[in-house]
């Protein structure tokens, strides 16, 4: 790992280096590596805290000026770009449902299931976790475990600066229909997002369940259950209502999760 992390390295500074075949070779044996979970994009070093392995981020972006534009077809299907998509999900233990798409170079743990939907390059999928009905995943986002990505949600790609850490789900949180998590906001496990709630860097994500409201950013609390708000912003034109996120309660930690799960919808009336 050290000898590729210093060629790709040295070529993120030298885009020369690109046209020379031993070069080439460590940068597809990086996809090869991450397409097959060998290694990640990003990785968590604590609860709730993650380090982005900024050299592989590189070696992703660096993998599109070396790929040449082919056409793929499957079925009556055409596809024309240059990355491949993955292969062998029999083998992976991954079931992938038409007209489910994943790219080369994306992670699908055993035990992961495709609706029609997208994965793209540098993605970590854990396992036992669905990718609903026209959710996708973005590049280099991390999905963890028993994770429950609903129909037609958006998890956003993170790939430059590569110093950023990507967008994570971690493990056993469900997100509603039509969320969108974006520009490598963490969602730490366990959480409930009740339908489209919207988080970016700058979403105002405020704790209301004491006495005075408690604001994050980029953050979603374990075991927090959030719903779509609003709060009141003062401009030159007037006051308006500006799009918020609210933790309205925690999930039960004591409790089986999958009863958790299903309590936390119920006694907080989260739409999913």
């Amino acid at each position: 790992m050290n000898h590729l992390q210093s060629i790709i390295e040295k070529v993120w500074d030298d885009r020369a280096m690109l046209n020379e075949k031993s070069t080439q070779d460590a940068i597809r044996e990086v996809i090869a590596l991450l397409d097959n979970g060998k290694i990640r994009v990003a990785e968590p070093v604590s609860q709730g805290q993650w380090k982005a392995n900024e050299w592989v981020k590189k070696a992703v972006i660096l993998y599109f000026p070396i790929c040449k534009m082919e056409t793929t077809e499957v079925g009556p299907f055409e596809f024309h770009d240059k990355i491949p998509l993955k292969k062998d999900y029999a083998a992976q233990g991954v079931r992938v449902v038409p007209h489910a798409v994943a790219r080369y170079g994306a992670f699908l743990e055993s035990g992961v299931i495709m609706m029609p939907s997208y994965v793209n390059i540098g993605a970590y999928v854990g396992s036992g976790t669905m990718v609903d009905t026209w959710a996708t995943v973005g590049s280099c986002a991390q999905i963890g475990r028993n994770v429950h990505l609903s129909g037609g949600v958006g998890i956003g790609g993170v790939l430059e600066p590569p110093q950023a850490t990507p967008t994570i789900i971690e493990d056993d949180c469900f997100i509603g229909s039509r969320c969108i998590v974006v520009e490598g906001v963490v969602v730490e496990r366990e959480s409930v997002l009740g339908a489209n709630v919207v988080l970016t860097q700058s979403t105002h994500i405020i704790d209301v369940t004491g006495a005075e409201p408690v604001i994050h950013k980029g953050r979603v609390p374990a075991r927090s259950v959030v719903i779509p708000g609003s709060y009141t912003r003062k401009f030159p034109a007037g006051d308006y209502q500006v799009s918020c996120a609210l933790i309205i309660g925690k999930r039960t930690e004591s409790t089986d999760k999958k009863v958790s799960l299903n309590g936390a919808l119920r006694d907080y009336g989260v739409a999913v």
